[in-house]
């Protein structure tokens, strides 16, 4: 039998644009949004009345795969929701989750909001990677939260550290549901919290972004109105993305869980070793989409590029894949493109989008196939994207049901983080791919706190530089951190791909390095053209807030914490300094 997908179903993409006098544009999509559902819990009371049997969720247990139907899964979270009530849970006491993804992580998650309980999942690196959780610690200060869950025996010095109530999931389950939790349930809103997902918290104390569930269930109805084949075919997922996250927690998870699908919780990573758990996964379930940061399709793509029966089950039913938080190199996604559609037959729809934990978070999205990497999309329907000038750039802001109210017991920043109309500072910029024909979509311009100007008061826009120098060194690059505020030369901090130089001698790394930079430069001025770099020995660290979960780096925690480097890497007479070739 054929299990190949169908042709994707999309919106057209279309853009109203509003000029102002000011030089700003506000983008709307003309397309009106539909009413979403009330709330998250009522998305599993629909999927396990209407497909009881069906596999919502799905894990690894001693190598074979747990499966987890809809109606167990409904009939689960009443019980635990019960538990969370019994233990005086509730709008100002709030559930943290120190967990993996996992089963028992969805569920005890899900409980929690079904009776309007916030929940706050934390990044596993705060508990596993710190020696003294002074960040796990400030988080609980913040969230004082009234229990906490953690998923292992390796959380136990964490959970020592905070001296909070602790959950036990056996104690949370022995009593059956009463009619609390159907009343509670009634009572949760469009604008009850329903999470509150923490910030990395790179330069200081995460903040807490206040997640409600109208925010969710918005979010949700905006994708399916772009990407309308989600309501055709109930989306299968195998996906790593950490839930403490926005990109898996909010946007993926509730994807299959908006839209009766399935999701296969991988527990790989993009990292040497860990991957090897995806290749498994995916070898035996095939996903009707996929979604990964620019780092996992790196690592992906070699191995599907040279394995030919894991190629064609990939491919068997999966016409789209979304990348997203960071640019795909040109030549990753041009390889990708063309591979999907040597397999296919026909162009799989290799998709972006652009968003933030303030919005829950999808903003801006391809809904339409694109020619070139980089495009991230147009406006979903139903909110507001206002284009500001600043600094060369034009800066975006975001109003509409999906957007945040705030920060979890901080009303200073909450305030400072809207601007007199409403409209939320995102801090990235963003620019029209074709000025002449806006339809075709925006870029994905950087972070406006990133870029800096030189001594000469030339402003370097780091974010499409770091993009150039990531294809001018492939493949022995896997990221950098543009360096030079205030000083007479760009430079770059480089971190290598261990599996790409393995093998190569120190001299021919540098000669690679120089050559790229050489390849790099030509024919640009002093704010795109890096005229140093220098390797980093030690790989970016998440402790220090130098990498998130999913593989993003932090560009000012890595200058932060390596200022050392930082130094050599401006001393002309360091050993290790690489310079751009005299010629290629």
């Amino acid at each position: 039998m054929d299990t190949r997908a169908r042709r994707l179903s999309l919106a057209e993409p279309e853009l109203a644009v509003e000029r102002r006098r000011d030089g700003s544009m506000v983008l709307r999509s003309p397309q009106p949004l539909g009413l979403p559902e009330r709330c998250v819990g009522d998305w599993l009371t629909r999927w396990a009345a209407a497909t009881p049997d069906r596999v919502f969720l799905a894990e690894r247990r001693d190598g074979a795969w747990f499966e987890l139907p809809y109606a167990r899964a409904l009939d689960e979270v009443r019980r635990l929701a019960q538990g969370l009530l019994d233990q005086g849970l509730g709008p100002d006491a709030p559930l943290m989750v120190l967990s993996d993804n996992s089963v028992e992580h969805a569920l005890i998650a899900l409980a929690a909001m079904h009776v309007g309980v916030p929940v706050v999942p934390v990044s596993p690196a705060y508990s596993l990677s710190s020696s003294d959780h002074a960040k796990l610690r400030q988080v609980a200060e913040l969230i004082a939260p009234g229990l906490v869950y953690a998923d292992g025996a390796r959380f136990a010095p964490a959970l020592a550290a905070l001296r909070r109530p602790v959950a036990d999931v056996t104690v949370l389950r022995r009593r059956p549901p009463t009619t609390a939790v159907d009343e509670a349930h009634a009572r949760v809103g469009p604008d009850t919290v329903a999470k509150v997902l923490l910030t990395s918290g790179s330069t200081g104390t995460p903040k807490g972004v206040i997640n409600t569930q109208r925010m969710l269930t918005t979010n949700q109805q905006q994708a399916r109105q772009v990407w309308p084949f989600v309501l055709e075919q109930p989306p299968v997922l195998v996906d790593w993305l950490p839930w403490n996250h926005t990109f898996g927690g909010n946007f993926n998870l509730h994807l299959v869980l908006a839209n009766g699908g399935t999701f296969y919780i991988d527990g790989g990573k993009p990292v040497p070793g860990l991957i090897d758990h995806t290749l498994a996964n995916l070898r035996e379930v095939a996903p009707t989409m996929y979604f990964n940061v620019p780092r996992g399709f790196d690592l992906l793509l070699p191995v599907l590029e040279q394995d030919e029966a894991l190629r064609r089950r990939f491919f068997s039913r999966c016409g789209f894949l979304l990348y997203a938080g960071a640019a795909l190199p040109e030549h990753l996604w041009r390889r990708l493109a063309a591979m999907a559609k040597a397999e296919r037959g026909e162009d799989v729809l290799l998709a972006s989008s652009w968003g933030s934990t303030e919005t829950a978070p999808l903003v801006v999205a391809v809904h339409a196939p694109v020619a070139e990497p980089g495009i991230v999309g147009l406006p979903v329907p139903g909110c507001e994207l206002k284009l500001v000038p600043s600094a060369g750039k034009l800066e975006a802001r975001v109003r509409g049901p999906q957007v945040t109210p705030g920060y979890w017991r901080r009303d200073d920043l909450s305030a400072a983080a809207f601007d007199d109309e409403g409209f939320y500072r995102m801090g990235d910029a963003l620019r029209f791919a074709d000025a002449g024909q806006p339809a075709r979509g925006l870029v994905f311009d950087g972070r406006i706190a990133e870029d800096f100007k030189l001594r000469t008061g030339t402003w370097v826009h780091v974010g499409a530089l770091r993009t150039r120098l990531l294809a001018a060194a492939d493949p022995l690059v896997q990221d950098a951190v543009i360096a030079g505020h205030d000083r007479d030369e760009v430079g770059a901090l480089l971190f290598l791909n261990p599996a790409r130089v393995d093998g190569l001698s120190p001299t021919q790394v540098h000669d690679h390095l120089a050559r790229a930079l050489t390849r790099l430069n030509a024919g640009g001025g002093s704010s795109v053209r890096i005229a140093r770099a220098r390797v980093l020995a030690e790989p970016p660290r998440i402790a220090l807030g130098e990498i998130t979960d999913k593989g993003y780096l932090n560009q000012r925690a890595v200058l932060q914490h390596r200022a050392d480097d930082v130094t050599r890497l401006y001393d002309d007479a360091d050993a290790d300094l690489i310079r751009p070739a005299a010629s290629d």
